[in-house]
């Protein structure tokens, strides 16, 4: 079996466009990442629910 069967490019090309896919998701998120820093804690619905009354 060659290598370059017309079966082994096109699963070449998959993966290319598997990895392409995937670096642009992780740039995606990378640039949607909040930092720690930035979050806050959200109060339990209990407390806020008791405030409320």
């Amino acid at each position: 079996m060659g290598i370059d069967e017309p079966a082994s490019r096109g699963e070449q090309v998959e993966a290319a466009e598997r990895e392409a896919a995937k670096r642009r998701l992780l740039e995606q998120a990378e640039a949607e990442r909040v930092p720690v820093e930035e979050t806050t804690r959200a109060v339990p619905d209990r407390r806020w629910r008791r405030d409320q009354r």
